[in-house]
């Protein structure tokens, strides 16, 4: 997970963009206008910047400048100023990369974590599904960018499930392959614990579906 800081003045906007990180478990510092961005990045450690062009009172070109004076983060340029001599500018004062708006915050989301990879400040692996966000690395899970608390078995449950989507497993192969071979109990284990899980996914419990006499399937 990273500490990404959103300097954006539409507030619209920014919740948006402040949901998408967070479904990625990256916690976010919001900043209205490119003063207030400054002094953020003064006061707090942050891993990535993403900065709107056209701020109140300094623009996002002043304070990437300052940024790099400072750290040697990935910086993002999101602005609405979209020819090639606004992006060189963005280029030259130290950007990372840029995205025009109106923009899709999937897209946005996967530059960012890219940069993130390619900066070393967010693990190699992380895995999705829906809603549904795992960090195995940190053994954290959560849905819509609410860590959701799970024990030992039901994260390897649920990670085993996103690793091999829509296939069907029986009881039997889940308690193998999760429980092990040498596991004394009996299937009804499976069952209590993808119903504790199925309790803690909420809405996105939707995903692992009950076969009739076939066993269970993480559905995508």
């Amino acid at each position: 997970m990273a500490a990404i800081l959103i300097a954006e003045d539409e507030k619209g906007m920014q919740e948006i963009i402040v949901d998408y990180m967070k479904r990625d478990g990256h916690t976010c510092i919001t900043a209205d206008d490119g003063i207030d961005a400054v002094s953020i990045l003064k006061n707090n450690p942050v891993d990535l910047a993403i900065l709107d062009i056209m701020m109140p009172h300094l623009d996002g070109f002043s304070v990437c400048r300052i940024a790099r004076e400072m750290y040697n983060l990935p910086i993002l340029f999101l602005t609405a100023k979209g020819t090639e001599e606004d992006k060189l500018k963005g280029y030259d004062y130290g950007a990372d990369d840029y995205v025009t708006k109106p923009f899709s915050p999937k897209v946005l989301a996967a530059k960012v974590n890219a940069l993130l990879r390619r900066c070393g400040g967010i693990p190699q692996e992380i895995m999705r599904a829906g809603d549904i966000t795992l960090l195995p690395s940190s053994h954290t899970a959560s849905v819509r960018g609410k860590e959701i608390e799970l024990t030992y078995k039901e994260f390897e449950l649920l990670r085993f499930f996103m690793q091999n989507k829509n296939q069907v497993f029986s009881r039997e192969q889940l308690l193998n392959r999760i429980w092990g071979y040498d596991f004394e109990g009996n299937t009804r284990t499976v069952d209590t614990h993808i119903k504790t899980l199925r309790q803690k996914l909420g809405d996105e419990s939707r995903h692992i579906v009950t076969l009739i006499r076939s066993g269970y399937k993480f559905e995508v």
